[in-house]
């Protein structure tokens, strides 16, 4: 889960420096974008983040129903649902690296839609995992965990290192992705994916995987 939250940083770099300023995974930030837009600031996109809201939440609700009746932890389910993830990333990859570029419109907002449906699905099958603190597209609720419950906050002991770790692990993925951008839009969508493809194999081989409750 911790290294799907640095795929997530590099996902949304992509998304906001590459994809006219529109979070993949972070709903959040498009929430807070498109309410921006809606008042009249100039500069910012409407459609996208109108179109990653939609397509997040079709993801999610994908995962949700396939993993309903699934027992909570890594299952089979999990591993097909994450194996998918990364297939469709690495075919949405291997278009931009054919395309050599950003994507004209309206093909741009088809590969944001893309990604985002797949971040939802990614943050419906780590919400079933259920690893504390790591949902994998936001650390909003991490920091404040890791704020509340230090010794500055009164707590006398918490998770540290998982909460830290997604945090910096965020930032880095989201440094690693601008980065990447520099050498073109692709790069960060194929690192994600093969991040992705790994975990899910990792995740499968320890994870016990199982059908049912």
């Amino acid at each position: 889960m911790l290294a799907l939250t640095f795929s997530t940083g590099v996902a949304d770099a992509v998304g906001y420096l590459g994809l006219d300023k529109v979070f993949t995974g972070n709903m959040t930030g498009n929430v807070v974008i498109l309410g921006m837009a809606i008042a009249g600031a100039p500069g910012l996109p409407v459609a996208g983040p109108l179109l990653a809201l939609f397509t997040f939440m079709l993801g999610a609700a994908v995962g949700g129903r396939v993993l309903r009746p699934v027992a909570i932890g890594w299952t089979t389910h999990a591993t097909v649902l994450f194996g998918a993830q990364g297939l469709i990333m690495l075919a949405l990859a291997m278009v931009l690296f054919a395309g050599g570029g950003v994507p004209p419109q309206p093909f741009d907002l088809a590969i944001t839609g893309s990604l985002a449906a797949v971040m939802g699905l990614q943050a419906a099958v780590a919400r079933h995992i259920g690893v504390k603190d790591v949902t994998t597209v936001v650390v909003t609720s991490t920091i404040t965990g890791f704020a509340a419950d230090s010794r500055l906050g009164g707590g006398k002991g918490q998770p540290w290192f998982r909460r830290l770790a997604a945090i910096v692990l965020i930032l880095m993925g989201a440094g690693v992705g601008a980065l990447l951008l520099t050498q073109g839009i692709a790069w960060g969508v194929a690192l994600s994916a093969v991040i992705t493809l790994l975990v899910t194999a990792v995740g499968h081989a320890a994870g016990r995987p199982h059908h049912a409750p």
